[in-house]
């Protein structure tokens, strides 16, 4: 990317970085950086060099005619020859500038402005959307004939035979097809309700989550890992039907600003609040605060006869309607989050995997869960080994000299009140920071354990807290020195559902660059990230953080971290597989299983024992056979 503002020129027309970057608001550079943009369309050699002169002939005619200054001039010429030997120059600005007033004119989903992307995260971010694109849903008559939509008392499942005659056993993999009909009875003829599946036996203590298949005709494959011995019950459940779908769908592109938030404004006695979003509808001048150095876009509608500097306060506003008459689509135990009936029996008996017996794969999907739950303990299927911290001094011990920075939402915050709940010698020190936003810091001088947790920068529904208080993570990771010492780990899902994915995506990237420079400077940095989760909600909730939503930026996130040397926890599947039911906020036990993957994460096996009591089961197990 070339840093337009070690130019001149850029400050003179005072365009924000952002703008400055794309020089969207400035007309005259406008064009001159489409035609730019063009030169890169146009392959090596005579076309383009001709296409150059052309650019630079129209540019030269265009700025006399506008009365542009030499200087202007001048600084131009040289930025368009650093251009065209396509210069790539790196920026970092330590410190914040002043906010710039500038007018909504580079719009994305139609009043949205979002991050530029590089041609090849344009290109990352199209195959992104591509790999996980949800089936095209069905349009809606006004008014809605609910009688053709989804129905889960009328839909059912079954579980198919295996495909070997024979028994049940462990490894292999069982499939319910599950047909989707409508409220008349009839079969749905097309795909794209949204639909959970998992596995379970409570009185095991076990649970695993299934992978949905839809094939787009209206009847879908679960399919479940037989991963224990005795009794696994099927259970399906709608959360959508796939006209609800469609409706979440146009509430996305025509209402991301239905979540809103407020700045508070002050300058000597006087003080005002204004709305502000990534989404403001253009009908007056904005203050852009988007950050210097990720480029994480943020603006507030400018206060009258005040200066954008001058605020002192970021916090949630409110939520404005979005039903309109399809909210019948959005009904607690009629046809969200209903489960849907077996249309036989509903579990089978697995027995332990046969001596010489082949595993039976009755389906062609081919991906594994992240693990599940056994006697109420998760289980990883990634190769890694979860130990059982259930004592504070295994934790301890496992802690001992670590640097533990958690960057995210309140559902991160939960691990570190979680930690400073488990460990008595890990005392909270006050900083007198809010609570929701941070940073919260606690310590365990005895044995140099450091723990902090600190909220994402915007968007962020909370209280009213100081503006400077919102940090970007990439920013903070950018911060940390890194080491075999460190520990970083972060949650970013949850405010995010309301917006566009390409806001999540563009976030995403920014934190991932973040990153691989972390673990480019200290390779041993433990870095772990936490993935959303399933939760229950009213009709208002789906509009905000309707699972169909958290699954699609579930998808974005392990797709945008593959293959680079971080960690998973992967909470989607926890609270799936689990017996309790699903929330925002997962109940202690989940959240000690979730510890327990963190945990191990930062201190692997190395031939030894983290309690007593893996050694004695180890014990046992080598004393029994």
């Amino acid at each position: 990317m070339i840093d337009w503002r070690r130019h001149q020129w850029a400050e003179e027309t005072r365009c924000s970085l952002t703008e400055r970057i794309t020089l969207c608001s400035c007309n005259l550079f406008r064009e001159i950086y489409a035609l730019q943009i063009a030169c890169l369309n146009i392959s090596e050699g005579p076309k383009r060099e001709d296409f150059y002169r052309f650019i630079i002939i129209i540019t030269f005619a265009r700025m006399i005619s506008a009365r542009v200054s030499v200087s202007l001039l001048f600084n131009f010429f040289i930025n368009f020859e650093m251009f065209q030997k396509k210069i790539n120059t790196t920026y970092i600005i330590p410190y914040p500038r002043p906010a710039i007033v500038t007018q909504p004119v580079d719009i994305h989903y139609n009043f949205c402005k979002l991050k530029p992307l590089s041609p090849e995260e344009t290109l990352e971010e199209q195959l992104l959307l591509e790999s996980f694109a949800w089936p095209e849903t069905p349009s809606l008559p006004s008014p809605l004939f609910m009688n053709s939509s989804s129905d889960p008392a009328h839909s059912t499942f079954t579980i198919l035979p295996r495909k070997r005659e024979g028994q049940w056993q462990i490894g292999d993999k069982l499939e319910a097809l599950i047909k989707i009909y409508d409220f008349m009875g009839r079969p749905k003829k097309y795909g794209a309700d949204v639909l959970l599946a998992r596995l379970h036996n409570p009185t095991l203590g076990a649970g695993v989550a299934g992978q949905v298949v839809d094939h787009l005709n209206g009847s879908y494959s679960a399919v479940f890992s037989l991963l224990w011995e005795g009794s696994a019950q099927v259970e399906v459940t709608l959360v959508h039907p796939s006209e609800a779908v469609t409706e979440l769908r146009r509430v996305n592109i025509e209402e991301p600003d239905r979540i809103y938030f407020k700045s508070q404004f002050r300058s000597s006695l006087l003080t005002r609040t204004t709305t502000c979003n990534v989404c403001l509808r253009p009908t007056q001048p904005v203050c852009n605060y988007t950050d210097l150095r990720t480029g994480e876009p943020w603006f507030c509608y400018k206060p009258e006869n005040m200066s954008c500097d001058t605020r002192i306060s970021n916090y949630n506003g409110g939520y404005k309607e979005s039903l309109t008459t399809m909210e019948k689509l959005f009904q607690s135990g009629v046809n969200m989050k209903v489960s849907i009936p077996a249309s036989g029996p509903a579990n089978v008996t697995v027995f332990p995997k046969q001596k010489g017996q082949l595993e039976v794969n009755s389906s062609s999907v081919e991906s594994e869960p992240s693990g599940y739950y056994y006697q109420g303990v998760w289980r990883a299927l990634d190769g890694t080994t979860v130990h059982q911290f259930n004592t504070s001094s295994a934790i301890t011990r496992c802690l001992k000299g670590k640097l533990v920075h958690m960057y995210g939402d309140s559902t991160m915050r939960q691990w570190f009140e979680y930690l400073n709940a488990a460990l008595p010698d890990l005392k909270e020190f006050n900083l007198h920071s809010h609570k929701s936003v941070g940073p919260l810091m606690a310590l365990d001088y005895a044995n140099n354990i450091f723990v902090m947790f600190r909220a994402h920068g915007p968007p962020l529904r909370t209280f009213s807290v100081p503006s400077m208080e919102l940090h970007y993570i990439a920013n903070e990771l950018d911060n940390v020195l890194g080491g075999t010492n460190t520990v970083v780990v972060f949650g970013i899902w949850a405010h995010f559902d309301t917006f566009p994915i390409g806001f999540y995506i563009r976030r995403l990237m920014s934190i991932r660059s973040a990153v691989v420079r972390l673990l480019s400077r200290a390779p041993g940095t433990v870095v772990v990230i936490r993935t959303g989760n399933p939760k229950p909600y009213t009709i208002l909730g789906a509009f905000v953080n309707s699972d169909w939503y958290t699954f699609q930026r579930l998808k974005a996130l392990k797709a945008i971290f593959k293959g680079l040397n971080v960690h998973l926890v992967d909470a989607w599947e926890m609270v799936l597989a689990h017996h309790l039911p699903h929330s925002m906020h997962p109940q202690p036990p989940i959240i000690k299983n979730m510890i327990n993957v963190f945990l191990s994460y930062i201190c692997p096996p190395k031939g030894g024992f983290t309690s007593w009591a893996d050694f004695l089961i180890l014990g046992l197990k080598a004393f029994s056979g």
